[in-house]
């Protein structure tokens, strides 16, 4: 089902599935994508889960409010959660998805349960990254691209620290050799945190769909 919601100042438009009595899981997509990026994964989860997966701020058919503080997506998201009535959930996100995700993990972390994090960028400086030339992309709004890149090629290093305090139990997902990203550096910095490598590039959701929902599901089993 595909709902619409204003939290923030800004209306979300939000697919959910599976019982609303399950526990919360929110899927939060990378940059440029929507919900329909984690097709085949939400039914997946819908099984045992109340699956939340919005477009985020500048993304689909959420809001383009032209502000796009990474910091204000994770807020958009913690307070859709508090409109739907959700206290606790289980959140994945990949990619920028995964940025948003431990920022709401570290803004909000009575929010957080579990945290699973797929191929996100490492939150120090990324080298050699090539300048953003415009196309005829549509679906998603290129003032949030022209905005989050200083934001995820240089990261505030309070974002290091932030990822210091994370208490939620947390999987780092890694696509190997082929990722753009060294997601390993990211997991050394969250207490206790699990990494798990799957050599499938950046997508693994789509790469390596199989894979990925196993590790997921023996994470949230354990």
């Amino acid at each position: 089902m595909i709902r619409e919601a204003a939290v923030n100042g800004i209306k979300l438009t939000f697919r959910e599935e599976g019982d609303p009595a399950s526990p919360a899981l929110v899927l939060l997509h990378g940059r440029t994508a929507d919900h329909n990026d984690w097709n085949g994964i939400t039914q997946h989860f819908a099984a045992r889960h109340h699956v939340i997966a919005p477009d985020l701020r500048g993304h689909g058919a959420s809001e383009h409010p032209g502000s796009y503080a990474v910091a204000d997506m994770a807020d958009d998201v913690a307070g859709l959660l508090r409109h739907l009535g959700v206290d606790r959930a289980v959140v994945v996100g990949h990619s920028l998805g995964g940025v948003v995700a431990y920022l709401l993990a570290m803004r909000h972390p009575g929010l957080v349960g579990r945290l699973v994090l797929e191929d996100p960028p490492q939150p120090y400086p990324l080298e050699g990254r090539p300048p953003l030339v415009e196309d005829d992309s549509t679906g998603f709004d290129w003032r949030m691209m022209h905005q989050t890149e200083p934001q995820l090629a240089d990261p505030d290093p309070a974002w290091r620290d932030g990822l210091r305090q994370i208490t939620a139990p947390t999987l780092v997902l890694s696509g190997g050799s082929a990722s753009p990203f060294r997601s390993e550096r990211l997991a050394e910095l969250i207490p206790g945190a699990r990494l798990v490598t799957i050599e499938a590039g950046h997508l693994i959701h789509v790469s390596a769909r199989r894979e990925f929902r196993r590790v997921v599901d023996e994470f949230l089993a354990g």
